[in-house]
C-alpha cells in the first residue's frame, strides 16, 4: 500500500461501494458531488495499488479497511 494514509472519507466511500451504492447514491448520502466521489475512488485505487473496483474491494477487506455488515 503506498504510504499515504486512507482518509476516513475515502473509508466511507470504500464501504459505500461495496454495498453497490452508485456514484450519485454516494454523491446524494455523503452531501458532495459525484465528481467527488470520482475522486475519492480514483485516490483509494492509487493508494491501494489496484487496477479496478472488483480489486479496491478486494484490497478493503485484505487490509481491514471496512466494516462488514
Amino acid at each position: 500500500m503506498n504510504c499515504r494514509q486512507i482518509s476516513k472519507r475515502e473509508r466511507e466511500i470504500l464501504n459505500l461501494v461495496a454495498f453497490e451504492y452508485t456514484t450519485k447514491e454516494i454523491a446524494s448520502r455523503l452531501f458532495i458531488s459525484c465528481n467527488t466521489v470520482i475522486t475519492h475512488r480514483r485516490n483509494l485505487m492509487d493508494k491501494l495499488d489496484v487496477k479496478n473496483v472488483a480489486g479496491m474491494i478486494r484490497k478493503g477487506f485484505e487490509l481491514k479497511l471496512m466494516e462488514v455488515a
